[in-house]
């Protein structure tokens, strides 16, 4: 009787022991391009209660539930009404939960955003730039997608020049043009003392202040216009920082130091900061660079109620430098000239820019989203370069003064209006844009900085007035998307030294946009993409009055084909692309002169991935191959010259591990052809290694070290082929490469400290 008591026994407390246990619900938030939904709220309900939960990182949930049915949903700001139910008889674990967006992420911050397809989209979080000790511009392009290669041109003072896809970008404005935006203010200036669409502005971005980063691949946006053809980088700042208080102090080699000191109050129903950056570089030159920057940024956004919110942006920066300039590499080889040597001590520049911003946004009950914004920027620019020595005046030398001062405003509007077309998801936006440049603009005969004579002066003013739709729309597995835009230009130029030469000229452009990407089924991870834009580029102010047969706007038509794949740690998109240039109007500023390329094509194919290896480890890496870039209708053929055809990015992340952070980032760009018919004048290549690292000492400290060019590698970050005569000896005359170099490895150490904790 025992052995029957103490068996019924066992077996109700078992009973007793199943109805009350629990079983673990686990899996992956998904969205319709099989992305993962970072931050989603997933409530589960049951006869007995309910629980919440929020995503990682990873789109990843974990829940412990009874043994009876669920009721599973996700919320998020935008994604629709959903509902999953989970009988108690399903697996445990590995569920995924696909929701789809009423408005596609992004649009819900203040500033606008791009529309684009995902797949056509790269994203940056802030992670890498608030761990990371950045000391220049190059160093945070180098963080973005791997087809783009960005190049120092002076040994930091100066733009970069941006390659892609096979052209030569010169500072960004040219050959397409990669369109780069900073919280919807365009940094792209055109008829720019040294060339169109000058990237210069770039130098008073602070990177402990960059929120996110989005880069298209191409122009597939009817929201981009100007400087687009080649993609569009859109860099949004914080709006608020996570502490009130935070200060970095760095040092490091060459000279280098820098401060960083930012606080953030914690007012209700509003988000603000007021930031400083100060700089200082001599860099590993024998004329020191003497660079020194200094930026204050600030922001102040007030949420009037729910659905209003106001902001308020102001950025001003300077930055004065002397550079080595692009130094023979002949010269170099005979020993005759160091490497971080020099020929013009008196090479550099300075500028001094502010600019002031103001944002609204309304969120309607409807869903529907209404934003406008606007700045007013001013800015003043000269710079110093003697890229030919004394090829041209063997007396005084061939040094010149470039000289910009602007006055720019512009507005941007845009309203989103999500709805039902057929029964399907559908979202439509509209939107307009106007950009106004007031423009003195010139060129002057210098020796050691003293002015000889005025070469070329005008007053330029160049307006860009445009309007675009975009409409997307659900179709299960299916997303279309398209978009029509449109954008007037108007050039407007007087001729300071010959009154008598100025003009009044307009042209206009029309540029179709259309995405498709479709999954063929929801447990397959797989998305097959095709997009299709046109891009444009402006001409130069002067070479449209100069020129008035000549192309005024050029354009770009992009074509890209591709898929994606998601398997929860590992994804992975592919793609190939065919990129047709119309003729292109190109100022060269150095010597006054305009030259005309094109018609161009260039095509090849992409592949990038990412792997998280455990929570706290991550590998990502891109592949970019240019299969040829040429000149259409050219007998013998001619190739576009002055871009790799090859670029390689990778980057081997450690992410609070025991509080520790790290990143290893590796760089590579193929050796490519410096002139369009001779295939042995090319520029080398170069494979680098950078390493990052911070480590949290204690609540509010942490610790910070870098390692730029880790493997010390010795190579030229830009070159260029032309002629030049080093002395005032006739004898040295030649066509030659110029370069300049790349820093060799250099250590920096910081602290960070973090103040108040929000």
């Amino acid at each position: 009787m025992k052995i029957l008591a103490d068996a019924l026994l066992l077996v109700l407390t078992s009973c007793f022991a199943l109805a009350d246990g629990t079983r673990t619900i686990s899996g992956l938030v998904l969205d319709e391009q099989q992305g993962v939904v970072r931050g989603a709220v997933i409530t589960a309900r049951y006869g007995s209660g309910e629980q919440t939960i929020v995503s990682d990182d990873e789109g990843r949930f974990r829940l412990e539930v009874p043994f009876q049915d669920v009721r599973l949903t996700v919320i998020g700001k935008f994604i629709s009404p959903n509902e999953r139910t989970v009988p108690a008889t399903d697996p445990k674990d590995e569920i995924l939960l696909r929701i789809s967006y009423k408005i596609p992420p992004g649009h819900e911050n203040l500033v606008i955003t791009a529309s684009a397809l995902d797949p056509t989209i790269d994203r940056r979080n802030d992670a890498i730039y608030s761990k990371t000790l950045f000391g220049r511009d190059d160093q945070l392009f180098d963080t973005l997608a791997a087809g783009i290669n960005a190049g120092q041109h002076e040994g930091g003072g100066k733009s970069l020049e941006i390659r892609r896809f096979g052209f030569n970008l010169d500072h960004g404005g040219v050959n397409g043009g990669l369109k780069v935006l900073v919280d919807d203010v365009q940094q792209n200036q055109s008829t720019q003392g040294h060339g169109q669409g000058y990237l210069g502005a770039l130098k008073s971005l602070t990177p402990e202040l960059v929120d996110d980063v989005d880069i298209l691949n191409g122009p597939f946006s009817a929201e981009y216009g100007d400087f687009s053809g080649l993609g569009v980088v859109h860099i949004r700042l914080k709006e608020s920082l996570p502490d009130q208080a935070t200060v970095r102090l760095q040092g490091g080699s060459f000279g280098a130091y820098r401060g960083f000191v930012a606080y953030s109050p914690a007012i209700q129903n509003a988000d603000a900061f007021i930031a400083y950056e100060g700089a200082h570089t001599d860099g590993p030159f024998e004329n020191p660079l003497r660079y020194n920057r200094h930026n204050v940024t600030g922001n102040y956004t007030l949420h009037l109620n729910t659905e209003d919110s106001l902001g308020f942006k102001l950025n001003v920066g300077s930055n004065d430098f002397f550079s080595s300039g692009q130094i023979p590499l002949d010269l170099v080889g005979k020993g005759q000239l160091d490497r971080f040597g020099f020929i013009d001590p008196f090479d550099g520049g300075r500028v001094r820019l502010g600019t002031f911003g103001t944002y609204y946004k309304h969120d309607f009950a409807s869903g529907d989203i209404f934003k406008i914004d606007g700045f007013l920027a001013r800015s003043l620019f000269d710079l110093y370069s003697n890229f030919t020595f004394f090829l041209n005046d063997p007396v005084h030398g061939d040094e010149i003064q470039q000289h910009d001062s602007r006055l720019q405003q512009g507005v941007n509007a845009q309203y989103l209006h999500p709805f039902k077309l057929l029964g399907r998801a559908a979202l439509l936006t509209l939107g307009s844009n106007f950009h106004d440049n007031e423009i003195n603009v010139g060129l002057l005969r210098t020796q050691d900085r003293v002015p000889l004579a005025m070469t070329t002066s005008a007053r330029a003013h160049v307006t860009n007035t445009a309007g675009y739709v975009q409409q997307g729309v659900e179709f299960g597995h299916l997303h279309f998307d398209a978009g029509l835009r449109f954008d007037y230009f108007r050039f407007d130029v007087q001729n300071q030294i010959d009154p008598a030469e100025g003009r009044l000229q307009g042209a206009s452009r029309f540029q179709p946009k259309a995405n498709l990407s479709y999954s063929p089924s929801s447990r397959v991870p797989l998305t097959l993409f095709a997009s299709y834009g046109r891009g444009i580029s402006s001409e130069d102010a002067r070479g449209v009055v100069q020129r008035p047969g000549a192309p005024k706007v050029s354009t770009t038509d992009f074509y890209q084909l591709g898929t994606s794949h998601n398997l929860r740690k590992f994804s992975l998109s592919t793609d190939v692309f065919l990129i047709d240039r119309s003729n292109e109007q190109v100022y060269m500023p150095d010597d006054g002169s305009f030259e005309l390329k094109g018609p161009s094509r260039s095509y090849g194919w992409e592949a990038k991935t990412s792997v998280q290896v455990t929570r706290q480890l991550s590998l990502n890496g891109g592949f970019t191959q240019v299969s040829n870039a040429f000149y259409r209708g050219t007998r013998p053929r001619v190739y576009v010259d002055s871009a790799p055809h090859s670029i390689a990015k990778a980057g081997l992340t450690v992410a609070e591990w025991k509080g520790f952070n790290s990143s290893l980032r590796y760089r590579h760009i193929s050796a490519y052809r410096l002139d369009g018919l001779n295939p042995r004048i090319l520029a080398s290549g170069f494979d680098v290694v950078d390493l990052s690292a911070a480590k949290r000492i204690r609540h509010g400290l942490e610790v910070n070290f870098a390692v730029d060019n880790l493997n010390d590698k010795r190579y030229w970050e830009t070159q260029n082929y032309f002629e030049s005569q080093p002395t005032s000896d006739p004898m040295s005359r030649a066509f030659r490469v110029h370069a300049t170099p790349g820093y060799p490895i250099g250590f920096t150490t910081g602290l960070t400290f973090r103040l108040g904790e929000k």
